[in-house]
């Protein structure tokens, strides 16, 4: 398993304890195994959850916030994958708080647009500027040539049954279960 943590500098990783070693991928966290019967879970709340798999078995979990967006973490997270063997790799993104329900500063999406594309750039239901995070995650995926498929296209702000931090001040947290079965490598 390879934990990606957000508080190493670039380049330098955690500590080695059996089969897990650290790996930094920008600001954001990231898990990735090869090994079957791990399971890998992230938390967040308005932040996206990202679920990574490949034919070999080589999965993994990734919390995306727009720091983690711009400073690569779906990407460093999919270069791990590769070289613990992934030779292709599909995703699935999780509740995360959309657009409408998202106001963002304009340095700020500028620098996330500078990296992922116009694409990320819209409109609060108050006509607003804001971030659209599942656009987001989606440029960062097809950026790492991940085929994404599925997931759960909510709101964390508005929909239901969702913890979110910005819309309501919530402590909670959605949590992300990545796991397979098969024998890992």
């Amino acid at each position: 398993m390879v934990l990606v943590p957000s508080d190493a500098p670039r380049g330098e990783g955690g500590t080695e304890a059996g089969p897990v070693r650290g790996v930094f991928a920008g600001e954001g966290d990231a898990l990735v195994s090869s090994g079957g019967g791990i399971g890998l879970v992230i938390l967040t709340a308005d932040c996206a959850s990202v679920a990574l798999g490949s034919p070999e078995g080589v999965l993994g979990a990734v919390h995306a916030g727009w720091r983690g967006l711009v400073d690569g973490v779906v990407e460093r997270a999919v270069e791990a994958m590769g070289t613990l063997g992934a030779t292709e790799v599909v995703g699935a993104v999780g509740p995360c708080i959309h657009p409408g329900c998202y106001e963002f500063s304009e340095p700020d999406l500028a620098r996330v647009a500078a990296r992922l594309g116009e694409g990320v750039r819209s409109r609060t239901a108050s006509g607003r500027p804001a971030l659209d995070v599942p656009a987001a995650v989606s440029a960062a995926l097809s950026a790492a040539a991940v085929r994404e498929q599925g997931g759960v296209d909510a709101c964390t702000g508005c929909a239901g049954g969702y913890f979110s931090h910005r819309a309501r001040g919530d402590r909670g947290r959605q949590a992300l279960l990545v796991w397979s079965s098969a024998v890992g490598r």
